[in-house]
């Protein structure tokens, strides 16, 4: 048995991380549950770059912002060790090769349709998908879930999501509140764990480990803060303006602006809160795109890496494509603006909060007035993300609805897939590959 390492990894460069990001960007699948796993694995586990504690913790403040919560935790990371130049490097490589693939897969989805290889390839996807967010469930439990108080804010969270369907933010603030005040007279229960698991090569130290003092750049300042949110609204400003002064504000363009400005910061708990709003605005209220195609666009963002939030792109490419917005000579090239446009107001606050509010909670780390609700709210996120896999599973398994034919071909695919990720550790892209195949191989011999 090999001795542990005592030392920390050395400390990569701003151009290694571009091109770690990079690969994140193109491997990130599972949704938000499957890609916080994913780097918990890279960051944590394979490379050191970071402790378990101090990750939990900027997965703490992420999981209270509106907007996509994993790729705000990559570009929290990146800039922790990085400054702002990289968190906006890891914030953006997060983003961009999903917005190059659903331009190309909208395209190809409006010129050619649905065709028997994609739905036979989307069939063993889905329950893939199914198992990744599964598996998310598994590992962030067996870490977080440390003592029966933390268990019992998990259990009632997935309650309260998936038999009462209450709304996410108030599960969130309902166990932070739980939090709150279980820190002021039960601390115990509210601790900050261990970061590392048992074992001994777990307790290797992290380049930045659990007692590592914040850089100089993460330390707060009211200069500091006021310069970020001085670049941030001069970046949503001018673009703004620039499509008012071409277009009108009634435009769709600019009402595309604007819509998803507000989205991004009205919405609380990550992708899967924000779909129901970008739903009824963009479907109901703008006609924007049908429902049929917003179901389409949602199994797209399923299956490609990314935020899950980027079926936005989806939206605006659909939008621009189908409303000839540059003249029917420029259809691609419409959507591809639209596309755009609602991708840079979709996060450029999630960069905002980032790099205004990371440096406050750096601040936080060891205070339990602050730890105490995050660490409820991470508990709760552990039974969120079990009712998301459920609620994979019912569409999946049973593709009529609940009483119908039960899809025995989609559960074994799941089934297979758990296995490989939870047991034998298999990389993502690699079962859903795997799983693409079978499902089109099914297709094919039914």
């Amino acid at each position: 048995m090999n001795a542990p390492d005592t030392h920390p990894p050395p400390a990569p460069s701003l151009r290694q991380t571009w091109w770690f990001w990079l690969k994140i960007g193109c491997i990130s699948f599972g949704g938000p549950a499957g890609q916080i796993a994913l780097l918990h694995q890279e960051l944590v586990e394979r490379r050191r770059w970071i402790s378990e504690r101090r990750f939990l913790h900027a997965l703490n403040y992420c999981m209270v912002l509106p907007g996509p919560e994993a790729q705000q935790l990559a570009t929290y990371l990146g800039w922790l060790m990085h400054r702002s130049a990289g968190g906006i490097v890891a914030g953006a490589l997060f983003v961009l090769p999903s917005l190059f693939l659903l331009i190309t897969l909208s395209w190809v989805y409006l010129v050619f349709g649905n065709t028997p290889l994609v739905a036979g390839l989307f069939a063993g996807i889905k329950p893939a998908v199914t198992a990744i967010v599964l598996q998310a469930a598994w590992r962030m439990g067996s870490r977080a879930l440390r003592n029966p108080v933390l268990w019992a804010l998990a259990t009632l969270s997935w309650v309260a999501l998936y038999l009462l369907q209450a709304p996410f933010p108030a599960i969130v603030l309902g166990a932070g509140l739980i939090g709150y005040l279980g820190g002021q007279f039960e601390p115990r229960w509210f601790q900050t764990g261990a970061g590392h698991s048992s074992g001994a090569a777990a307790h290797a130290p992290a380049l930045i480990d659990d007692d590592t003092p914040p850089p100089a750049h993460a330390r707060f300042t009211a200069r500091g803060l006021l310069t970020v949110l001085a670049w941030g609204v001069l970046l949503w400003a001018l673009p703004m303006a620039a499509l008012v002064l071409l277009w009108g504000w009634d435009h769709t363009l600019t009402q595309m602006a604007w819509f998803f400005t507000k989205a991004a910061l009205l919405t609380f708990g990550g992708a899967y809160a924000v779909l129901p709003y970008v739903y009824q605005g963009a479907v109901e209220h703008f006609h924007w795109l049908t429902a049929a195609h917003m179901m389409d666009g949602l199994a797209l963002g399923e299956t490609t890496p990314g935020p899950l939030i980027m079926v936005v792109a989806f939206v605006g490419y659909v939008a621009g494509h189908t409303q000839a917005l540059l003249g029917d000579g420029a259809l691609f090239r419409a959507g591809a603006l639209a596309a755009t446009v609602v991708t840079w107001f979709t996060f450029l606050p999630s960069f905002i909060f980032i790099l205004a509010g990371g440096p406050f909670i750096e601040s936080t780390r060891k205070n339990l007035q602050f730890t105490a609700p995050l660490t409820a709210i991470t508990a709760a996120v552990v039974g969120v993300i079990v009712s998301l896999a459920l609620f994979f599973g019912e569409h999946v398994f049973w593709p009529q609805g609940p009483g119908g034919h039960f899809d025995f071909s989609a559960a074994l695919i799941a089934a297979a897939a758990a296995v490989a990720l939870i047991r034998y550790k298999r990389p993502v892209v690699q079962v859903i590959a795997a799983c693409a195949l079978a499902g089109w191989g099914l297709s094919v011999l039914v």
